[in-house]
């Protein structure tokens, strides 16, 4: 369940955690997938970036959740 953490005495909400995780991961993904050269093969490689971004995100979220 998603709810407020508490960090140095502010509330943070969980999913800023989950946003923060998912940078790392995502940049790790994002070098793998442009070494292979994949993002050639999309019109909008920004948007592609973004899409990723966002399952990775997501992935992290769901994974977690009971």
């Amino acid at each position: 369940m998603l709810r407020e953490l508490a960090l140095f005495g502010a509330l943070a909400p969980s999913l800023l955690l989950y946003f923060l995780a998912a940078i790392p991961l995502f940049v790790i993904i994002d070098q793998l997938v442009a070494r292979l050269g994949i993002y050639r093969i999309f019109w909008h490689p920004p948007l592609a970036r973004f899409g990723f971004f966002l399952c990775v995100f997501a992935a992290l979220v769901l994974s977690t959740q009971s």
